[in-house]
C-alpha cells in the first residue's frame, strides 16, 4: 500500500467515525463518559496493581470511591446550587431595574452627545447583533441540550455509565494490546510514537485542566462569598466549570461578578475588590497553576481548544463536546507529524545547485583526447 492509498484509508476511516457519532450521538453519551472515567482512573488501577491488588479488586475499590465521592459532592453542593439559581432567578427583575436606573444618566449622556439619527442607527445595529449574537448561543445550547439527553437520564446516570466505566477500566489494559496487535506491521512503531504523544498530551491536559477547574472554582467561590457578593458561591463554581474552556469561564465569571457587583453595591472600592479578585485568580492560574499542573508544552493552543469544543458541540451535541479534546489532540498530534515528515521531504529541502554547464561534468577532465 503506498502512501497515497494509506492517506485515503484513514481519511476515509476517520469520515466513517465522524459519520457514526453524529448518527448515535443521542446514545453514545453515557459509553464516552464510561470510557473517560475508565481512562482517567487506568493510572491509579495500574498502581494499585503495584501494590499487589488483582485487576478487577482495583477497578472495583477506585469506581466505588469514584461513585461515593461523586454523590457525596452531589448531595452537599447540588442544594446550595439549587438555592443559589433560584434566587438568582427571582432577583433578575429587580436587578434589571437597578441596572437601567444606573445606566440611565449615562443613556441620556449619549443621547445628548450623539445626533438623534445616529443614536437611532447605534440602537438598531445593537440590537440586530445582540439578537443574532443570543440566537446562535440558543442554537448551541439547544444542540447541547438535545444532544445530551441520554447523558442526563436517570437509568444512564445511575446504571449504564457505571457499568461502562467498570468493564472499559478493568479490561482498558486487555483493549489497548488487542489495537496493538491489529496495526499495521510496517507503521506499527510510527502509529505507537503517535500513540504515546497523544497519551502524554490528554493525560497532561485532560488531568490538569480537571485540576486547575477545581481550584479555580474554589477560589473565586470562597473569595466572592467572603466580600458578600450574592450569588458568589453560584458565580465562582460555574466559573470553575467554564474554565474547561480556556479564557471563556474567567471571562463570564468576570462580567456577571462586575455586573452584579455594579447592581448591588454603590461604593466604586466593592467594583474594585471584585475585579481584583478575578485579576489575582488570573494571575496565579497563568503564571503558577497551569504551568504547573498543565505544563506549556502540552501542544494544545487555547484558541484550537476552543474552536474543536464549540464545533463539536455544534454538531454532535453534549457527546461531541466530550470527544473534542481527543479528537483535537489526534489531529494536533498527526499535524505537528504530518510537518515532520513534510520539513523531511525533497519538497522543503532546497534542491542542490545545478552544474554550471563551463565546468567539466563528473568523470570528464576538460582535456583533450587522444586518439
Amino acid at each position: 500500500m503506498n502512501a497515497s492509498a494509506q492517506i485515503r484509508f484513514w481519511l476515509i476511516g476517520f469520515v466513517i467515525f465522524c459519520l457514526l457519532v453524529w448518527l448515535l450521538s443521542g446514545v453514545l453519551a453515557p459509553f464516552v463518559t464510561g470510557m473517560i472515567i475508565a481512562y482517567l482512573l487506568d493510572p491509579v488501577c495500574e498502581r494499585l496493581q503495584r501494590l499487589g491488588l488483582p485487576r478487577w479488586l482495583a477497578t472495583t475499590v477506585l469506581l466505588l470511591l469514584f461513585l461515593f465521592v461523586a454523590i457525596l459532592a452531589a448531595l452537599i453542593i447540588l442544594p446550595i446550587m439549587l438555592n443559589q439559581v433560584t434566587g438568582l432567578l427571582s432577583a433578575v427583575p429587580d436587578m434589571m431595574t437597578r441596572a437601567a436606573a444606573r445606566l440611565q444618566p449615562l443613556i441620556a449622556e449619549l443621547k445628548h452627545r450623539v445626533s438623534q439619527s445616529n443614536f437611532a442607527e447605534i440602537q438598531k445595529a445593537v440590537s440586530q447583533y445582540a439578537g443574532s449574537a443570543v440566537s446562535w448561543i440558543g442554537t448551541v445550547i439547544g444542540g447541547l441540550w438535545q444532544g445530551g439527553m441520554a447523558l442526563i437520564d436517570l437509568l444512564s446516570l445511575v446504571f449504564i455509565t457505571p457499568v461502562v466505566a467498570f468493564y472499559m477500566l478493568r479490561d482498558w489494559d486487555r483493549m489497548i494490546g488487542v489495537i496493538d496487535q491489529n496495526l499495521p506491521i510496517a507503521q506499527r512503531d510510527t502509529i505507537r510514537g503517535l500513540g504515546i504523544e497523544v497519551n502524554f498530551t490528554l493525560s497532561k491536559f485532560i488531568r490538569g485542566q480537571l485540576i486547575v477547574c477545581l481550584l479555580l472554582g474554589l477560589f473565586y467561590a470562597i473569595a466572592l462569598s467572603i466580600v458578600g457578593l450574592n450569588f458568589g458561591l453560584l458565580i465562582g463554581m460555574m466559573t470553575g466549570i467554564l474554565s474547561i474552556i480556556p479564557y471563556v469561564g474567567s471571562l463570564v465569571g468576570l462580567i456577571s461578578s462586575v455586573g452584579i457587583a455594579m447592581v448591588q453595591y454603590d461604593d466604586w472600592t466593592m467594583w474594585a475588590l471584585v475585579l481584583g479578585i478575578f485579576l489575582l485568580g488570573q494571575f496565579l492560574e497563568g503564571n503558577f497553576v497551569t504551568p504547573k499542573l498543565v505544563g506549556e508544552s502540552v501542544g494544545l493552543h487555547p484558541v484550537w481548544v476552543i474552536f474543536a469544543l464549540l464545533a463539536a458541540g455544534s454538531l454532535f451535541g453534549f457527546t461531541g463536546v466530550m470527544l473534542a479534546v481527543p479528537v483535537a489532540a489526534v489531529i494536533g498530534v498527526l499535524t505537528r507529524f504530518g510537518l515532520r515528515r513534510y520539513r523531511e521531504s525533497a519538497l522543503y529541502r532546497k534542491p542542490p545547485d545545478p552544474p554550471d554547464p563551463g565546468e567539466p561534468g563528473p568523470g570528464e577532465s576538460g582535456l583533450p583526447t587522444v586518439s
